[in-house]
């Protein structure tokens, strides 16, 4: 009669299974907890139940029951910890070889391009087995973008990045919410992600047209803001060589060190007086309000590539991100200057 309402959404990715199964396990000890507080509330009514002449005895305090009901629960509560520590710190841990997504959230859509430069509106395209990592960021107010086929569920926040990943499973389409309010028409906010077989979607990407790489895009932009003047490939310009800055990590002038993440490289476009490289001058513009974010993603994607070796990637995007990344030079390992951001890049 029932069996055609599930328990709970398809699984179909690589993390639902560890989530599926952290939850019934919770379930499982909540209804075990209950079911023993009501039978012990049940014996002890019926047991202790009022009585006439039934003569009071002194009851001594136990040790061992009070050290026995505070250890056990302590250690069933550290396994949810554990457990959900485990499978929290894997789903914020990108695999490093994934394709990328930069995703654009506003009231009320979802705006996604792929790093090969295919552009969609409230639908994704991913392949089976591959790991896709979503970079996202909104426009305006704070989203959250939420599948639940995958067990995910990220906010997306204004003026910053955040990042979720998946390995779907499953070739099919699945629902896609916004998962925080976020206006009016939130509830409108919805979309798809279409899982396909690897030669289904290399034929997608096939049918995209002039499509360019984000990485090619954003080599233009570098070029067409004069960044190459102050960036250049040798230790001559006022600001750093950008050539393997990605994922390494940077000193700065207050003598702390960080990694160059896609955060980073944002927040020196944007605000490049934030944190100011080692042995540089604070001396490049805000590109604030000057650019789009799809203009930022693009520029963020091409100093990724910059430097960048393939990784074996079979997506022709980024192919084509290793294409564009190799007519850049590449920085001499002898230079005083550290791998850095984009301070001093001046028209």
């Amino acid at each position: 009669m029932f069996s055609h309402i599930p328990l709970w959404p398809d699984a179909a990715s690589t993390n639902a299974g560890h989530v599926d199964a952290l939850y019934i396990y919770l379930v499982l000890i909540c209804a075990s907890m209950t079911v023993l507080i009501f039978a012990t509330l049940a014996v002890f009514a019926i047991k202790y139940r009022r009585s006439h002449n039934r003569t009071a005895h002194p009851i001594d305090g136990s040790n061992l029951l009070e050290v026995a009901w505070t250890v056990i629960p302590f250690g069933i509560f550290l396994t949810f910890f554990v457990w959900g520590a485990v499978i929290f710190f894997d789903e914020r841990t990108p695999p490093q070889d994934s394709t990328e997504v930069y995703t654009v959230a506003k009231q009320w859509m979802w705006k996604f391009e792929h790093a090969e430069g295919q552009r969609e509106i409230n639908e994704l395209h991913v392949p089976i087995g591959r790991d896709v990592k979503m970079i996202m960021t909104s426009q305006d107010v704070i989203h959250s973008f939420y599948v639940p086929a995958f067990r995910i569920k990220q906010d997306v926040l204004p003026g910053r990045y955040t990042t979720a990943w998946f390995h779907a499973t499953k070739a099919g389409t699945y629902h896609l919410f916004c998962a925080e309010y976020c206006g009016t028409e939130h509830s409108g906010m919805i979309g798809w992600v279409i899982v396909m077989e690897p030669r289904d979607y290399q034929a997608w990407l096939a049918s995209g047209g002039g499509n360019q790489p984000m990485a090619v895009t954003g080599q233009t932009l570098f070029a067409e803001y004069g960044c190459s003047t102050c960036h250049r490939s040798d230790t001559e310009g006022r600001g750093p060589n950008l050539a393997g800055l990605y994922g390494k990590p940077v000193v700065l002038e207050d003598g702390r060190t960080l990694i160059a993440d896609e955060n980073y490289i944002r927040e020196s476009i944007v605000d490049p007086g934030a944190k100011i490289v080692q042995g540089f001058k604070p001396i490049m513009p805000t590109y604030q309000g000057q650019i789009s974010d799809e203009q930022l993603n693009a520029l963020v994607q091409y100093v990724k590539s910059v430097g960048q070796t393939s990784t074996g990637q079979a997506s022709t995007g980024q192919a084509a991100t290793t294409q564009a990344a190799a007519s850049q030079p590449t920085n001499d390992q002898n230079t005083q200057a550290q791998p850095a951001m984009m301070t001093g890049a001046a028209k």
